[in-house]
């Protein structure tokens, strides 16, 4: 019977509730990894990794690595919740054309903040050939991958709610592994910025729809987790448990995989992630630890739920827009420091490291004044 029972839940095909509130704990979520985000781009853009001392890089900078899981992770997370249970509904067709609107807005600001991250370093012909997609920007462009992931993604999701659960959790382990064979073995037609779209290209700093639509799938199973436990207090331990006993089975088998590496010590495996090495294309050692720390990250937000969300209030108004506070930063990072103050290498690390905090501050204190503003007109 028991057997039996299992077969039925594998082949079950996502029927999901709505959700019975808004969850603050993704808002929170998403806002960690906006504001490491923020701390990563504040020394990498004013300072350089190349300059950094080695505390610096490890612990501190290290700790900004979780932030691309963590967003891409929350981006399926907050599809899966907000509108995965409306598809085939009578409005269904207004709502995918909603997340295809978002998608060009998205897009808009990616090439609007392609200019600002690329004028104080680059000639005019190369920020042109940017804009073209004959090259990438570095800072700004895993917005660049937000946009066309929602431009796409809209249309997949009918087609995820229609298979059957075992195929929903086998396929990020196929698509990676796909994603992955491609971006060694395919020429793409010789046409290298489709390469860097897709799989990711060793010379482009890129975020390749394939090989990053894994932390999608998986956050769109996360998401259906949370619509039907979330509310229930058990349901909701035995969620976090289980999503912060996967993240911490990661982190262990990163060490266990530096350990037994055979020219590398714990210490050389931590730096190399420190210094971005396996982020692009992605590579085991890096996603087991940017991955890892990442579902940590979530299960403790979730944990925390609406309590930590209001007492991490600045994080969670980060989080609750998170592309007005992308675009703030990138602002103030290379349009002023960058460019109107010429602060490349000016200040000492941990000026620039006080900076990136403040700047957090500085992002949710905006968000909160525009939201007021807002307010005051409606």
């Amino acid at each position: 019977m028991q057997g039996q029972a299992i077969r039925d839940r594998l082949a079950e095909r996502a029927q999901l509730p709505r959700a019975e509130g808004r969850i603050d704990a993704i808002d929170l979520a998403r806002g960690i990894a906006i504001a490491l985000m923020i701390l990563s781009h504040a020394v990498s853009g004013l300072h350089g990794l190349r300059q950094l001392p080695d505390w610096g890089l490890v612990p501190v900078h290290l700790l900004t690595k979780f932030s691309s899981s963590l967003f891409i992770l929350v981006f399926g997370i907050a599809l899966a919740v907000a509108f995965l249970p409306r598809v085939g509904e009578a409005d269904w067709p207004r709502r995918r054309l909603k997340l295809m609107l978002r998608g060009l807005e998205v897009l808009f600001w990616y090439k609007v903040l392609t200019v600002v991250e690329m004028l104080p370093l680059f000639p005019p012909e190369d920020i042109l050939d940017a804009l073209l997609y004959q090259r990438f920007p570095i800072w700004v462009e895993i917005l660049g991958f937000y946009a066309i992931a929602l431009l796409w993604l809209p249309w997949v999701l009918p087609l995820w709610r229609r298979l059957p659960l075992w195929s929903r959790l086998l396929l990020p382990v196929v698509i990676a592994l796909a994603a992955g064979w491609l971006e060694r073995h395919a020429t793409f037609w010789g046409i290298e910025p489709l390469k860097a779209i897709l799989v990711e290209d060793a010379d482009h700093y890129t975020w390749g729809q394939l090989s990053r639509l894994p932390l999608v799938l998986l956050g769109l199973l996360v998401g259906e987790a949370l619509l039907r436990g979330y509310w229930t207090p058990a349901s909701r331990r035995r969620l976090v448990l289980s999503i912060g006993g996967a993240g911490g089975l990661m982190l262990l088998a990163f060490f266990a995989l530096a350990l037994i590496a055979a020219e590398t010590t714990t210490h050389d495996a931590l730096m190399a992630v420190a210094r971005n090495v396996g982020k692009h294309p992605p590579e085991l050692a890096f996603m087991l630890f940017s991955l890892g720390g990442a579902l940590v990250i979530l299960a403790l937000c979730l944990w925390g739920g609406a309590a930590a969300a209001r007492w991490l209030r600045p994080l969670t108004l980060i989080g609750g827009d998170a592309l007005k506070a992308f675009v703030f930063h990138i602002v103030v990072i290379f349009g002023v420091f960058r460019y109107l103050l010429e602060a490349w290498q000016v200040y000492s690390y941990p000026q620039v490291l006080g900076i990136g905090v403040a700047l957090v501050l500085a992002t949710a204190g905006w968000i909160a004044l525009t939201r007021w503003f807002r307010e005051q007109r409606s």
